[in-house]
């Protein structure tokens, strides 16, 4: 799920560092390993596209471990 930045614990803020793409792959990897996912495929499906791509398919495959947050409209509406 993307949505409006709240005041959350278990979020990443993708309007600051934290949303950077290496952060995001690095923390896709670690996520990975941790829920017993291809780390490797999710990293190749996830550099297919562009930033909003990237986003997207992380957010598929942790959207239930991890909010992600923007005030970014291109992001909120992708």
């Amino acid at each position: 799920m993307i949505r409006p930045t709240q005041d959350r614990e278990f979020y990443i803020d993708l309007d600051c560092v934290q949303g950077n793409a290496n952060n995001l792959l690095a923390t896709a990897m670690y996520l990975a390993n941790q829920v017993g996912l291809d780390g490797d495929k999710i990293i190749v499906e996830m550099k297919s596209g562009d930033y909003i791509n990237l986003v997207k398919i992380f957010d598929k495959y942790f959207g239930k471990y991890v909010i992600l947050e923007t005030t970014n409209e291109e992001l909120l509406n992708a």
